[in-house]
Formats: C-alpha cells, sequence, structure tokens
C-alpha cells in the first residue's frame, strides 16, 4: 500500500519512516510538512492510506479531509494531542496513535486495515448479481439503490471504482477485478483493461486506430475497446 507522511515535524516523519522498515507491503510516496502540501501531494497520487498529524502550522487533519475528494484514504491520525480522539474516529479514522508512536501501536493499526480491507473483498466476492437486481451504493452522504441494469460503464480508478449511471458517478472503494467477479457478464463486457461495459447502453460503435474499436454509450460517454477485445466484442454485439 502506497502512503504519505503528513506532519510539520521532520523527526515525527523520520519515526515513522524508521517504525515502517520492517513493513514492506507499506510504500512510503511522499512526505508533506503541512495542509497545503498534503493536499497537492495527496491529489496527485492517490495514496492508500495517510499518516497525518492534527496539528499544523497552516491548519489541522481535519481541515485536509474536508478538502479532499474521493477516494479517501485510510487516515491513522499521528499526534501528541489525546483531546481529538473522539472527532478522529467521526471521520472514520483507521488510528489514533499518540507521539510518541510506539512499534506495537503502530504494528496493530496495520494490522487493522489489513484485516478491514480483507473483509471487504471477502464480502463483496461472495455472491454474483443478476441483470434483475438493484445495487446498494453509498456516495459521500447519499445512499444509491440503482437497478443493474441502469448501469452503463465501469471504470477503475486505483483501488476504486467510478461507476456510470445516466444522471450520476459515485466512486466506490471496489476494484474493478473485484466487481467483475460479481456483475451479470450476460449482459456486461470487459473493453479493456480499465472499463467495463453495459451492452445494452451502446448505442454505435466504428473501427478506432490499431485494430481497436471506439463504442458510444447512451449519455456520450466512449470507450475504446482493445484489440484483443474487439473480436470477441463483435461476436457478442452481432444479430
Amino acid at each position: 500500500m502506497k502512503a504519505i507522511i503528513v506532519d510539520d515535524e521532520r523527526p515525527a516523519r523520520s519515526e515513522i519512516k524508521r517504525l515502517l522498515k520492517i513493513h514492506p507491503e507499506i510504500e512510503v510516496i511522499g512526505e508533506a510538512n503541512g495542509i497545503r502540501e498534503a493536499l497537492i501531494l495527496t491529489t496527485k497520487l492517490q495514496p492508500d492510506l495517510l499518516f497525518l498529524d492534527i496539528q499544523m502550522p497552516d491548519g489541522t487533519g481535519f481541515d485536509l479531509l474536508e478538502k479532499l475528494t474521493a477516494p479517501i484514504p485510510h487516515i491513522i491520525f499521528t499526534t501528541a494531542h489525546d483531546e481529538y480522539a473522539l472527532r478522529a474516529f467521526e471521520v472514520n479514522a483507521l488510528d489514533y496513535l499518540l507521539k510518541p508512536i510506539e512499534a506495537k501501536r503502530l504494528n496493530l493499526a496495520l494490522k487493522r486495515m489489513q484485516i478491514s480491507s480483507s473483509v471487504v473483498e471477502s464480502e463483496i466476492a461472495t455472491t454474483r448479481f443478476t441483470k434483475t437486481d438493484r445495487v446498494f451504493i453509498r456516495d459521500d452522504d447519499k445512499c444509491l439503490f440503482i437497478p443493474i441494469v441502469e448501469i452503463q460503464l465501469l471504470e477503475s480508478e486505483g483501488n476504486y471504482t467510478r461507476i456510470y449511471t445516466g444522471t450520476q458517478k459515485p466512486l466506490i472503494y471496489r476494484s474493478l477485478n473485484a466487481l467483475e467477479e460479481r456483475m451479470p457478464m450476460e449482459i456486461f463486457f470487459r473493453a479493456n483493461r480499465s472499463q467495463i461495459i453495459n451492452l445494452g447502453h451502446v448505442e454505435t460503435m466504428e473501427n478506432w486506430f490499431s485494430g481497436n474499436l471506439k463504442v458510444h454509450l447512451r449519455g456520450g460517454n466512449q470507450v475504446e475497446i482493445s484489440r484483443r477485445q474487439a473480436t470477441s466484442f463483435r461476436e457478442r454485439a452481432a444479430l
């Protein structure tokens, strides 16, 4: 998992990196010494995990979370102040570590994150939907109940997937490969490595570069079908 450390004190950032040396599964891809820098880095690099201090010269860790847009990474707060613990868990923080950080507590937080991710993956892989089903999707503060047949396009965004319907496009914390295991593939088609389309929403198609195809979906979305998948698509789309 890719991580960014946000702390205005260099020694504190160095200490977290030192503790992470026994966790090769965590790759530190950036460091920030304030909220503005953290916002830029997080938006650009899309980490899976933030080690986030609370009190910084240009704001608080909570200010950063308010400015972030989905996908929101896992959050482990690292702070010298214990009075923010309740608020931290109200924003669904994975853990709240007090400085000086103990290796045992950090190990426990990372184990909790791994267990949480495993549970999510196992839950979504249990059953396959049918084309008559409706799916429940939580989108920020909204809850959507969408018929499967209304989903036009599934598009990978790292560990997340953007779901396109006629009017909405929520982003959910599910990989495209995991969703493919659950979608009714008699009506869906894997167009390329990052997109799955609903055949019922294809309006037109045309030959494209390098043997690829371009399909036009209702609502204006356009998707390229890879050369490897083009033959299979023609067979499924033909009368």
